[in-house]
């Protein structure tokens, strides 16, 4: 991600708080050797796409005190990273990153509660910080939400879903994260509860498109830069939007639902789904959902923060990993 060209956008109390989110996450792991040796690679190399949302729309109207931003900026890192521990596992994941996973260096179990700490790590900077019952709420939701779309992909592993059920699914695992950070943002500064609405939408809105762009990456993505092998979500059973398109409109679709619905090739997958619009139609959805997105970013936004949220929505579509 190109990360300095969103700091240089920023109003400089909100790039310092970004600047310093590196050490703080660092220092938040840091109290036992063992889990700073287990967690520290995981941040390495990370967008920090969800704190910069909420940095972003924290100081979109007036700038917000460090000391009321950077534990839950921190917090909400902690929170997707512990995510990423926990789905690691769920797909015997070996890298991410291309860096050895947790699960793969020490097993399981330690894993598990690798990730466990770091939620509670999160939620305890948040208790310490005495953030309003609203801040809770939310973030306390967003887990909740985030264990409801992981346990009803895995319910449905190698059965094509209906978009319907594909839009749920990636609503629940994406889009209400990204919609949290933005809203938390808003909450923090205390604006108009419109705002709020529309900065929450707006968060929504890139949520989506993330995860068909993530979803067409898996496919189609450059493995070196992606650092993960093509047709990894298909392998594990998960079905996504390319796939849901090929079938509609191929002439092989016959082929293609049994080898996605067994387990099969994935590359014979691929050259299907490549021979239809399936690209071009995922790519359409989520620059729709951007669209949508920029819709309803709020009128009333600092030029530099307006100016920077567009250059995220930018991102979204055009990222390589």
């Amino acid at each position: 991600m190109r990360r300095l060209n969103f700091v240089a956008a920023l109003n400089e109390t909100a790039a310092s708080s970004l600047r310093v989110l590196e050490e703080q996450i660092r220092q938040s792991i840091a109290e036992d050797p063992f889990i700073f040796e287990a967690c520290e690679p995981l941040f390495k190399g990370g967008k920090r796409l969800r704190p910069m949302l909420f940095l972003l729309c924290a100081n979109s109207k007036t700038d917000c005190p460090p000391e009321k931003t950077m534990p839950l900026a921190t917090a909400l890192e902690l929170i997707h990273t512990a995510t990423l521990v926990h789905d690691d596992i769920i797909d015997t994941a070996k890298k991410r990153r291309g860096v050895e996973t947790a699960n793969s260096k020490y097993g399981a179990q330690i894993a598990v509660l690798v990730g466990d700490y770091l939620f509670a790590k999160a939620f305890q900077l948040v208790a310490e910080n005495n953030y309003s019952h609203e801040v809770t709420t939310v973030l306390s939701k967003l887990v909740k939400d985030l264990c409801v779309g992981e346990i009803t992909q895995d319910r449905s592993l190698f059965e094509v879903p209906t978009l319907t059920e594909y839009y749920t699914r990636i609503n629940l695992k994406t889009a209400i994260f990204l919609s949290s950070c933005c809203r938390l943002g808003g909450i923090v500064s205390e604006m108009e509860s419109r705002e709020v609405e529309k900065l929450t939408a707006y968060g929504a809105g890139l949520g989506l498109a993330f995860q068909i762009i993530d979803d067409l990456l898996d496919f189609f993505g450059d493995e070196k830069i992606t650092g993960k092998p093509h047709g990894g979500d298909l392998k594990s059973g998960v079905i996504t939007l390319p796939v849901i398109r090929a079938l509609e409109v191929s002439r092989d679709a016959k082929t293609l639902k049994e080898i996605v619905t067994n387990g099969g090739d994935v590359d014979a997958a691929i050259k299907i789904i490549q021979a239809t619009d399936a690209v071009d139609y995922c790519r359409t959805r989520a620059e729709a959902h951007i669209d949508s997105a920029r819709v309803n970013l709020p009128m009333t936004l600092k030029t530099s923060v307006a100016l920077a949220l567009e250059q995220v929505a930018d991102f979204i579509v055009d990222r390589t990993r």
